[in-house]
């Protein structure tokens, strides 16, 4: 029988490579800089990475167009890109301790979460679109007799992708799956959080017989290395996933440069919303999660509780030890269920928030506070606030951590409107057991993901993205998000 991991042991056995991948080599920065990647756990150095900027790009988009242009992957027959892909797949399974123990060094999430779901679903991801590569059929038109119409995809040619610290590897294959799949070659930016997992993923996508200069990963700062990919006139398509505040950067830096396609994720404010005939025993686990998984660093997250007014008391009662029973520390300890803020900043900006609510007459009815100072690292209890409006700050902007925020309302319609309340629109839950409530309410509510009895995304098949400034431009996962990283021609051939 094997003995249980020691994570804490494993951790310090590990060995960084903290080089950028470019045309298929690690290398250096060409200005030689480096930046401090942070363990949010004790508020210490892990390791230095070379920090990119516009050289680097420049050097990383040449080798990916030159690879594009001479077909080694856009022209290698579908079977055998999925075959690529797949012992790509392999590989990291074969090194998923090492690379979960990489994602939670970096960003401070609980190593029960990293295992169990965020390494897992990124290869589960790559398998999907690997098989889908030799699977997306073109098409033949109608047309006269004596005309052959075709319509056609095309990988699209340069892809940058710009990805956030809270899920680095699970929301990169989000990218990668489909943009590689479809015959483009990537330039991918980690979060300066959040980039051993990724530089640690290229050789093994090397390694698994991906040709030179078709994955580059180019660590940086975001107003260096992201803002470049942005302006490059030689990037045909960006996606990127985080803020709407950089979001809106990246529709700027295409309308500056070559009009490159711009797809964007942008976070969420997402209602969970409690129906005056909803099962409290069936909700309670889910509610929690929707709000505390992955410290509510999440886009998706529950983070607004909009309950009937007549079923409040008995629902927050039942959240109280709920919430209790998620335990903040250690990440690396496997009984944590909330690990540490991402960085001393953003602590900052979670706590900020909370006293902001408490300032504006929102009650805390549990939670609130820093914890664990003495570990130098950035923990926060969990949190509920009763008494909250929808007009109130911590009910209108993305707080990014373990609060949750409590509003009451009085019928279907008022919920719908509170829902619907706010500029973003990328998930929400419902609570009902009546069919019809769940139905009516779910189309009625302006998101891009509407879960019914549960909290969920769906999954690799199934597309993911927002209204409102939650989404813009395309989908991440199912086959809707092979659509953005291919151009789609007509062929009309006169016979």
């Amino acid at each position: 029988m094997n003995k249980p991991t020691n994570f804490h042991t494993a951790a310090s056995q590990l060995e960084f490579e903290t080089r950028a991948f470019i045309g298929g080599n690690y290398v250096d920065a060409a200005s030689g800089k480096t930046f401090d990647s942070i363990n949010p756990a004790t508020g210490k150095v892990i390791t230095s990475i070379a920090a990119c900027d516009n050289e680097d790009i420049d050097r990383a988009v040449a080798t990916a167009r030159t690879a594009f242009d001479a077909g080694s992957w856009a022209h290698m027959s579908p079977a055998d890109r999925k075959s690529v892909l797949l012992k790509w797949a392999d590989l990291m399974q074969q090194n998923s301790e090492e690379l979960a123990l990489l994602e939670v060094l970096e960003s401070g999430k609980p190593i029960s979460d990293a295992r169990a779901e965020d390494i897992p679903g990124m290869i589960d991801t790559l398998r999907w679109h690997a098989e889908a590569t030799d699977k997306i059929y073109d098409q033949i038109t109608p047309a006269p007799h004596d005309v052959v119409s075709m319509y056609v995809r095309e990988p699209i040619g340069v892809v940058g992708a710009v990805i956030p610290w809270n899920f680095p590897l699970f929301v990169a294959m989000w990218k990668l799956g489909p943009a590689l799949a479809g015959g483009n070659s990537v330039i991918m930016k980690p979060d300066e959080h959040t980039s051993l997992s990724m530089i640690r993923i290229a050789e093994m996508a090397a390694e698994a017989g991906l040709p030179e200069g078709v994955l580059n990963v180019v660590p940086g700062l975001g107003h260096e290395a992201g803002k470049a990919i942005g302006l490059h006139n030689d990037i045909d398509c960006v996606s990127f996933t985080g803020s709407g505040e950089v979001g809106r950067y990246f529709l700027e830096y295409a309308s500056k440069s070559n009009m490159k396609r711009i797809v964007l994720e942008c976070g969420g404010k997402s209602p969970a919303v409690f129906m005056e005939d909803a099962d409290v025993s069936k909700a309670v686990e889910n509610i929690a999660a929707g709000i505390l998984f992955c410290q509510g660093e999440n886009c998706s997250a529950g983070s607004r509780l909009i309950v009937h007014e007549s079923r409040k008391d008995e629902l927050l009662e039942a959240l109280k030890p709920e919430f209790e029973s998620w335990t903040v520390g250690d990440p690396l300890n496997e009984d944590t269920r909330i690990g540490a803020m991402i960085s001393e900043r953003h602590l900052g900006k979670v706590t900020g928030l909370i006293e902001k609510g408490q300032s504006e007459g929102a009650n805390v009815l549990m939670g609130g506070n820093q914890i664990h100072k003495d570990s130098g690292g950035y923990y926060v209890e969990a949190t509920i606030f009763d008494g909250v409006t929808n007009d109130m700050t911590i009910a209108r902007e993305e707080i990014f951590g373990p609060v949750l925020s409590v509003i009451t309302f009085q019928d279907e319609q008022e919920a719908v409107q509170i829902a619907n309340d706010t500029n973003f629109g990328l998930a929400a839950s419902l609570y009902t057991e009546n069919l019809s409530t769940a139905h009516r309410v779910a189309k009625a509510i302006r998101a891009g993901t509407v879960s019914v009895n549960c909290y969920g995304e769906g999954d690799f098949g199934v597309p993911f993205g927002g209204y409102k400034e939650s989404g813009f431009g395309g989908k991440d996962n199912g086959l809707a998000a092979h659509d953005q990283y291919t151009e789609q021609k007509a062929i009309w051939i006169q016979l």
